[in-house]
């Protein structure tokens, strides 16, 4: 079977991801530290690899660096290809064979399978080979040839040629024309690049058997791996090893102090190769973004190698075949279930298993750093609860070990502690129906163990929505004493901020929830009413037949129409109107007349409602509807023209002289004038008490 004859269904079934961009150049440096370690008499370390970028010529670049106006690495030339030298053994006749046979048995021991000439015309167009070795009678020879998915090998069979003697070895491949679905997902700078293929190869630098010495070169920049992993490390390498059903697992522990890598990983490696990395960043209590000890912080690495692992690799080196977990059924929503099997058997290995198993080894080893984060952790989230969201206090006593990276922000705490909450509700639900039938030869008394159990839970979850309920009381309070204060431009916000907040604009009873409004910062009464309108002209109100289009601010209508036992001869209870007027805060442009007077101007609305017929919801009259009470709530601070109006409609000032109230008896309501500070002060004394309760600061 020729290669040429394959090759192209060979890369039609070869998987490279986009986010493996640089697979092919990782590959190709690892090529060369095996050819330098299969050169004889030699120690490994004299061994040399250079990887050059190439870059697109300055000339061609300039028309899109101007037209895109990148900056940063963005704006460097696009990497078109790289160079990667060695002075290994070379393409000898051996390892030529080896290159013009898929899936190659010869550096088998090695890990070895062919993949990375594939990999290469994946992401390049060409590769072209140059290579000095020695061949038969200890002659140097010299190999040239390129490679694309068009033509394969070319030429053919390529033949060595009789150089000098006193030649170096080396080889030269050249990955030419870098596709650019691949150029744009890889990493623009040679740091970054080499920061990469550093932790690609990672293993040859903390094995024993040491490494070539590998450089990376941009232009007239340079990077040396061997400078990069002083250094990336930071302390000791470690090493452990356990067994799971008759297979060993190696591992190595480092610290990395590299400002890049933010968070602790599992690295699972094949053929001295990483093939898989898992983040494990707070998958182990304690084990928070950033350790620290006395040298300073470091994040944490465990490599993990088995000859399992060589053996379970896939031939792409990107995955392994090993089911995550023992499942039997999966479903196309399950993140990895590609990668599962449904007839797992039970003494095949699940990664979940060998996961866990390192996770131990992890915190044992961590264990004294990782308890002083968690108790670090378990006090953010006592001030958290105490200062801010005091609704999930009655619950954590349910979850003592809960503890979270201290410096995550209030938001990512909140929704940490609120996905405790929906599993202790979700938890709830469950055992609720369970407890609908009782066990089998169940006792009573253990019954009512479970019953008492769950009892508790529920009072818990109880107490922790009331406690939320409040606490937005204390949250709303708060903000709006901040909005009635001047802005930068030293300008008071305008009526409809303050509306807002209160209650939505646009909108009536069936368009918000209970939990929408604030009405209870005027008067706890209003939030109970059978229709409600915000900033609607009467003209669009169901509850009257008036045709005026006059828009009062909130207006609610309170019927108690409902068939219930009275005493005989008495009516319905009438219903109550409340109509609620907010101005800007510190106006001072009142004068007389209904435009320009809120009193009037909410005695108006009361008029032309009655006038109208007040109706229920469902369209039937309310008896006595011009005897209906009614309710004139005026939200405004009291300027000089406020105090005029107040006092010209005889309302007298209360006795905190923060607010006017009277009665009018031509229209049959009450009008109480309630100013900003009064409307906060009240809104405190009423649920101070609850405040109290959950140690929320009141004043």
């Amino acid at each position: 079977m020729s290669l040429e004859t394959n090759l192209l269904g060979r890369l039609r079934n070869t998987t490279l991801p986009r986010t493996h961009a640089l697979l092919p150049l990782f590959e190709s440096v690892v090529n060369s530290i095996h050819a330098c370690e299969e050169v004889k008499d030699r120690n490994i370390s004299k061994g040399e690899i250079t990887v050059q970028i190439l870059r697109e010529p300055k000339e061609n670049s300039q028309l899109s660096f101007s037209e895109n106006k990148k900056v940063g690495p963005e704006a460097l030339p696009r990497i078109v290809g790289f160079k990667i030298f060695d002075n290994g053994i070379g393409f000898n006749d051996s390892n030529m064979e080896s290159f013009q046979t898929l899936d190659s048995d010869y550096k088998k021991d090695k890990g070895c399978r062919g993949i990375g000439r594939l990999l290469w015309l994946k992401a390049f167009r060409e590769v072209r080979i140059t290579s000095n070795y020695i061949g038969t009678l200890s002659e140097k020879y010299q190999r040239k040839f390129s490679f694309t998915k068009e033509r394969g090998i070319f030429p053919p069979s390529p033949e060595g040629k009789k150089i000098q003697k006193d030649s170096d070895n080396y080889t030269i491949v050249e990955l030419i024309d870098f596709y650019s679905i691949y150029q744009k997902h890889a990493s623009k700078t040679v740091h970054k690049i080499a920061s990469a293929l550093l932790e690609h190869c990672l293993w040859y630098f903390i094995r024993s058997d040491g490494r070539p010495v590998i450089t990376i070169i941009d232009g007239e920049e340079s990077v040396s791996l061997d400078t990069l992993f002083d250094t990336y490390t930071l302390g000791n390498i470690e090493s452990d090893s356990f067994n799971i059903k008759s297979q060993c697992f190696d591992l190595t522990y480092i610290k990395v102090r590299n400002q890049n890598l933010n968070n602790h990983e599992i690295c699972y490696c094949a053929a001295n190769r990483l093939v898989k990395r898992e983040n494990i960043t707070n998958k182990i209590p304690g084990l928070y973004k950033r350790l620290s000890d006395g040298a300073g912080q470091f994040s944490y690495l465990c490599f993990v190698t088995s000859p399992y692992l060589d053996e379970k690799v896939r031939s792409e080196r990107t995955e392994f075949d090993i089911s995550y977990t023992r499942k039997k059924e999966s479903s196309l929503f399950d993140q990895d279930w590609l990668t599962l099997s449904d007839d797992t058997l039970d003494d095949e290995l699940v990664f979940e298993e060998i996961t866990n198993t390192v996770l131990e080894k992890i915190a044992y080893r961590l264990s004294e750093i990782l308890k002083k984060n968690q108790d670090t952790g378990k006090k953010r989230i006592e001030e958290f609860i105490s200062m801010t969201a005091p609704k999930y206090r009655p619950i954590m006593k349910h979850f003592p070990e809960l503890s979270v990276d201290p410096d995550m922000s209030d938001k990512e705490l909140d929704l940490i502690l609120y996905k405790q909450l929906s599993k202790l509700e979700r938890d709830l639900i469950s055992s609720g129906h369970d407890l609908s039938i009782p066990k089998d030869e169940e006792m009573f008394s253990d019954y009512k163990k479970r019953l008492d159990a769950y009892m508790s839970k529920v009072n818990d979850v109880k107490m922790s929505n009331l406690a939320g309920y409040v606490f937005h009381r204390k949250v709303i309070i708060d903000f709006f004493e901040n909005i009635i204060g001047k802005y930068r431009d030293g300008k008071f916000p305008q009526e409809r901020v303050i509306h807002q907040l209160i209650m939505p604009m646009q909108v009536e009873s069936d368009d918000v929830s209970f939990d929408d409004s604030n009405l209870w910062l005027i008067d706890e009464r209003l939030s109970f009413h059978n229709f409600l309108a915000s900033d609607k002209s009467l003209l669009s109100m169901p509850i009257t037949s008036a045709k005026d289009r006059l828009e009062p601010d909130i207006i609610s209508l309170m019927v108690y129409d409902n068939q219930i036992l009275i005493n005989e001869g008495k009516q319905l209870p009438l219903a109550s109107i409340n109509v609620i007027e907010i101005k800007r805060p510190m106006r001072n442009d009142y004068s007389e007349g209904e435009d320009h007077d809120p009193i009037q101007q909410s005695l108006q609305y009361i008029k032309k409602i009655r006038e109208g017929q007040a109706t229920t919801k469902n369209g039937r009259l309310i008896p006595q509807s011009k005897d209906i009470p009614a309710f004139c709530y005026i939200l405004a601070d009291l300027t000089p023209k406020m105090k005029d109006r107040a006092e010209y409609a005889n309302l007298k000032i209360a006795s905190d002289y923060m607010g006017y109230f009277g009665y009018n008896e031509n229209h049959k309501a009450y009008i109480e004038i309630i100013s900003f500070d009064k409307l906060i002060t009240t809104a405190k004394q009423r649920n101070r008490a609850f405040f109290d309760k959950l140690g929320l600061p009141s004043n």
